[in-house]
């Protein structure tokens, strides 16, 4: 539930990281949680994490023109610069050592994004390709350096009577 300023937090206002509601308070405004299919061949070998972010590729299997040869695959980054909110893990048993491997990933789309993903779900195979860490103040695809600032905002924290000043990246 919203606060107004000056306040006090109470705990019937906080949404729960193991309860109902996370995903959606989390979710900045105007965007979607959309889910896919990964496996480790196509999910970067189970290194995505959340709050990462990564390029959307669709890979096409078509018949080649002409009717001779082998078929032409195309591959193509569809979404890029993506973050990551979340990834389905599940322990799995591997040569005598537990590892982690994941079967989902919820993306963070806006609208459009959100349709696109869906007809290429459609269209062909989707691969996650992981971005490199230092690429995570790179502007999103079709994002404004405005909205890319407004991502980092400062907070008030009340603690004990003393109030502080503390940056919060969301």
């Amino acid at each position: 539930i919203p606060f107004i300023a000056g306040e006090p937090i109470r705990e019937q206002k906080l949404v729960k990281a193991n309860g109902s509601g996370f995903m959606a308070a989390i979710l900045p405004t105007g965007m979607r949680a959309i889910s896919t299919e990964i496996s480790p061949e196509t999910g970067a070998g189970g290194f995505i994490l959340p709050n990462d972010r990564v390029d959307v590729i669709l890979s096409k299997r078509e018949k080649n023109p002409d009717g001779k040869g082998s078929d032409v695959v195309q591959s193509e980054i569809i979404l890029s610069n993506i973050r990551v909110l979340a990834i389905d893990q599940a322990p799995k048993e591997k040569e005598g050592s537990n590892s982690l491997v994941g079967r989902t990933a919820t993306l963070e789309l806006k609208p459009e994004q959100a349709e696109t993903l869906a007809r290429a779900r459609q269209s062909g195979t989707l691969a996650l390709a992981l971005r490199s860490i230092t690429d995570v103040n790179a502007t999103a695809e079709g994002q404004s350096e405005d909205q890319a600032r407004k991502r980092t905002e400062s907070v008030n924290v009340v603690r004990y009577g003393v109030a502080n000043q503390t940056t919060a990246q969301k």
